[in-house]
């Protein structure tokens, strides 16, 4: 199978920007409902009481909109054949009803495989930023790709 990336598409200082996603009020409790269901993703009124002072969308849909971005600005066209995992997830400031939201990953590390030649190791900054351009969302994981035939 070609691909249109392969592990030596994605030096050290390569960036992806991708996406434009705004999160709606009805969007987050529907998510929330679902998935993480507590009173500052589900109901606008409690969620006031909280130290949010209203509704924020979960850091699991965020992470969710992330990854959508992720394979949509290249991951599905990749020759990716996995992840050991995230070492790094933070929510750095709270995404609310109305923001828009952008995604940006960094290569921060890349290096050949030691022990199996033809795949290559991508340590990555994903980060999902808001419309004034603040990281809202952080995360920093390793993806493994097939070296180009």
């Amino acid at each position: 199978m070609n691909f249109h990336y392969y592990w030596e598409d994605f030096p050290v200082g390569r960036v992806f920007e991708y996406g434009s996603r705004q999160l709606s009020e009805q969007e987050i409790i529907d998510f929330a409902r679902d998935w993480d269901p507590q009173r500052f993703h589900t109901d606008p009124v409690a969620a006031k009481e909280t130290p949010f002072g209203g509704l924020v969308a979960s850091g699991w849909h965020t992470g969710s909109v992330l990854m959508r971005f992720m394979c949509d600005a290249y991951l599905n066209e990749s020759s990716c054949i996995g992840s050991p995992g995230i070492e790094e997830w933070r929510f750095a400031l709270p995404v609310r009803p109305g923001d828009t939201l952008h995604y940006r990953g960094t290569v921060i590390e890349s290096r050949p495989s030691a022990s199996k030649p033809d795949r290559g190791i991508v340590k990555w900054r994903w980060e999902l930023l808001n419309q004034r351009g603040e990281v809202a969302v952080l995360l920093i994981g390793t993806q493994f790709f097939l070296r180009r035939p």
